[in-house]
């Protein structure tokens, strides 16, 4: 087994253009063990494949915190075919994220969740026409009320792409709703980054919205465009692995 989960994770990101570059890389690795399983270990539970660990590729030991969590991840590595695909495995890209990386160092990914509440999606709406703007209001306005209400942050909208500086008070209630803890905080990050906007990523962190509700707040824009000039077939295959990128934090959230 030797090195070869830092060969196959290490230049993972969660970024869906990695996907379609693959077919550029050497080619995959074999599939070299029969079953993958799952053991209880300190801190919680250990991923392994014919009974020894996996690694994540700064070498440390993938557990999680849960044996729900920890059971869908062997479940990729038990759904790779003769070969392993990294890209088809995005619960075990995103624990190694969170193992190596943000529970190393969680505040500069906590300020990049920050960052987005200053100019979060649900913020800056259509100037026309009237459907799109009804329907940014129909999916958005919600969540809006929601961060008022449940976490006391009034937000300042606005058309177009001005800038809206948002109150300190709306920024500082909005940040406290930010999770402390690794796992969240990677979820929270990779949903952020992926939809835009902090407050759906928070909104999904609490409760409040399901993921699939998550992804259509996200892609107004982008599905009126499809809707007035059709369908772009590359862009939809990116926007797959998008998904599978959400899907996959939604889970660690649930998991937990």
């Amino acid at each position: 087994m030797r090195d070869i989960f830092t060969d196959l994770f290490a230049n993972e990101q969660p970024d869906p253009v990695a996907a379609a570059r693959r077919a550029m890389r050497p080619p995959l690795p074999r599939r070299f063990y029969q079953k993958a399983g799952v053991e209880e270990a300190e801190g919680g539970f250990r991923v392994v494949l014919d009974a020894r660990p996996v690694r994540t590729p700064a070498r440390g030991f993938l557990i999680v915190p849960s044996r729900a969590l920890a059971e869908a991840i062997a479940a990729e590595w038990d759904a790779q075919k003769e070969t392993i695909d990294p890209a088809a495995m995005p619960l075990t890209r995103l624990a190694n994220s969170i193992i190596d990386g943000v529970a190393a160092a969680p505040r500069p990914v906590a300020a990049d969740v920050e960052k987005y509440l200053g100019s979060d999606l649900l913020f800056y709406r259509a100037e026309g026409p009237q459907r799109l703007i009804e329907r940014q209001a129909r999916l958005w306005d919600p969540v809006l009320g929601w961060a008022r209400e449940t976490l006391g942050a009034r937000f300042v909208l606005a058309q177009g792409v001005v800038h809206a500086a948002q109150p300190e008070g709306a920024m500082a209630a909005a940040r406290a709703a930010i999770p402390d803890d690794p796992w969240r905080l990677g979820a929270v990050h990779v949903i952020t980054t992926l939809t835009g906007s902090a407050l759906l990523a928070l909104a999904l962190l609490r409760g409040y919205l399901i993921p699939e509700e998550v992804w259509t707040a996200a892609h107004v824009d982008e599905d009126w465009n499809m809707e007035q000039w059709g369908r772009d077939e590359i862009a939809l295959a990116r926007r797959a692995a998008r998904r599978a990128e959400l899907d996959a934090a939604a889970k660690v959230l649930a998991s937990l």
